[in-house]
């Protein structure tokens, strides 16, 4: 299991080092600054809310609507560039790291959220119990917890 997590963390580090004007270039996308602002948003920031993103491209690029970052980020995802998770009770949010069927766990307190390996193996990870005929090829956990830091600013783990 740990030659296995070496390897996705392998192939998710060199997928990183790839140019993203060749990544929409190799999906068919025309090269915007705004798509490239974005992507590097994303990269960033794993994790971040469209909000969040949008403000990460007017710092880079000066203007941009929050409809275009919504229309982009929504493309990029059809396209398989990039990842949106949307765990109950919070806003999507968006990730590079895709092809991997990693998992999350998201922080009840903060919200921080952090990818976890597969649990088991290949894709989809987990064998439902009953396939309905289906063919599945993506199981997607969410695991919620409390993170170390919020943990440490509880009373009862106060000294």
């Amino acid at each position: 299991m740990r030659i296995l997590d070496n390897v996705q963390d392998l192939i998710y580090n060199i997928s990183m080092a790839f140019d993203p004007t060749n990544l929409l270039r190799e999906h068919g996308l025309q090269v915007t600054a705004q798509r490239l602002a974005i992507l590097r948003a994303v990269s960033a920031q794993p994790h971040a809310t469209a909000d969040v993103i949008a403000e990460g491209v007017r710092d880079d690029i000066g203007a941009i609507s929050r409809q275009a970052v919504y229309d982009t980020l929504g493309m990029l995802v059809e396209k398989g560039i990039i990842r949106r998770i949307q765990p109950a009770g919070s806003p999507a949010r968006y990730e590079d790291r895709v092809g991997d069927n990693h998992h999350h766990l998201i922080c009840r307190v903060c919200g921080k959220t952090v990818d976890v390996a597969c649990a088991v193996g290949k894709t989809p990870c987990l064998t439902a119990a009953t396939d309905a005929s289906f063919h599945i090829d993506e199981a997607e956990v969410i695991f919620w917890g409390t993170c170390p830091e919020c943990l440490e600013k509880q009373p009862e783990h106060q000294h």
